[in-house]
């Protein structure tokens, strides 16, 4: 492996942009461009623009591409129906997830995975070592795809202006082949933001034309560039998890509150499930830590890591935590022990460099967008 960054096919633009660039997964991405509060309110507010090419898209394709996916993913990928879309996870043999996963159900047989950019080698080796047995293909999409989203209350607005695909009839978690701005592209009602909004698989040559007549479309609506940071912001406030900050391989679906997610009622046996079957028993006679939110009555900004504390006790441990813009406080996510968890629960903090701030426990997502 080489330690030279990736760069997306908008990285020029996001240059000229005078975008703040970090490394992420292995990737040049932009941090922000300027203000990540400002950034992070537009979205809120009328619309943000995102490059989020640094995500894995792997295609799985064959007469038995659902029997693959529904053996080798946690969720029942046969009852996807087409143009639809589902999130589920990957798990080990042990129960851990590998990753969060949204998959696409793109025609009959084809579906495309999409994984966070940091597991996506681990995905697509999961993938193809699961396959031995199905008559399936697992195809590495990594460098096939561009990913554009438009996020926020604007978005359908702006998007309209650009494409003749039927929006309105475009579910959230469907997706729908199209042309915007002449571009093709694969138009999916999703997002990690807590907005509306829609992301754009397109050829990587195209990305750049799309980026602009979209930027373009969304100048007169106060649509902005947006980065990374701010979209950690947007989906800490709307209690959406981060993988390796709330999911890691040391916790099952059922530990992070996801047991939702694992169909134990689907056809044919799964990568996990007795170990899986166990943790949902567990989960019912001992609950396992809870995720639950937590707002500073202070200014401190806690840290993934840092302590949840209790009556002089740990009671918990911060996944995530930053200022939330949208409530004018810092915020974060926890896992905390059951007893401690339900909202409004007394005596409550963070262990901040020593001193225990007061931290008042709320239920996820601290913002819900009004429909």
């Amino acid at each position: 492996m080489s330690n030279v960054p990736r760069l997306t096919a908008l990285d020029a633009l996001h240059r000229s942009l005078g975008a703040t660039m970090t490394d992420f997964a292995g990737w040049d991405m932009p941090l922000r461009y300027g203000s990540e509060r400002d950034e992070h309110l537009a979205v809120r507010t009328h619309a943000g623009l995102f490059d989020l090419s640094h995500m894995g898209e792997i295609t799985v394709t064959g007469p038995q591409a659902a029997a693959l996916l529904n053996h080798a993913l946690v969720g029942n990928i046969g009852t996807v129906g087409l143009g639809r879309a589902r999130y589920t996870m990957i798990c080990q043999e042990d129960g851990g997830i590998l990753d969060d996963l949204i998959v696409y159900r793109l025609a009959d047989t084809e579906y495309m995975v999409v994984a966070n950019a940091g597991n996506a080698q681990v995905v697509l080796d999961a993938l193809t070592a699961r396959a031995a047995g199905f008559e399936a293909d697992v195809r590495d999409d990594r460098d096939a795809y561009a990913l554009i989203a438009v996020q926020g209350p604007e978005s359908p607005g702006i998007l309209k202006s650009l494409t003749d695909a039927d929006l309105d009839g475009l579910k959230y978690y469907a997706g729908l082949p199209g042309t915007v701005a002449g571009v093709p592209a694969l138009i999916a009602r999703t997002g990690y933001t807590g907005e509306d909004g829609f992301e754009l698989f397109v050829d990587p040559r195209h990305a750049e034309k799309l980026w602009l007549a979209l930027t373009e479309a969304g100048a007169p609506v106060g649509l902005v560039p947006c980065g990374l940071s701010c979209r950690d912001t947007l989906r800490l406030e709307a209690g959406m998890p981060l993988y390796g900050h709330e999911l890691t391989t040391a916790l099952t679906p059922f530990d992070a509150g996801l047991g939702r997610v694992v169909k134990f009622e689907k056809e044919g046996d799964f990568v996990g499930r007795a170990a899986l079957e166990a943790a949902a028993e567990r989960a019912e006679t001992a609950p396992p830590r809870k995720l639950v939110g937590l707002i500073a009555e202070g200014r401190r900004v806690p840290r993934a890591g840092y302590q949840v504390v209790a009556g002089g006790k740990v009671v918990g441990e911060v996944t995530s935590g930053a200022p939330s813009p949208t409530l004018g406080r810092p915020i974060a996510i926890a896992y905390v022990n059951p007893a401690h968890a339900a909202p409004g629960t007394p005596g409550v903090g963070v262990d901040i460099r020593g001193a225990h701030e007061p931290y008042e426990v709320v239920a996820l997502p601290f913002y819900k967008r009004q429909k």
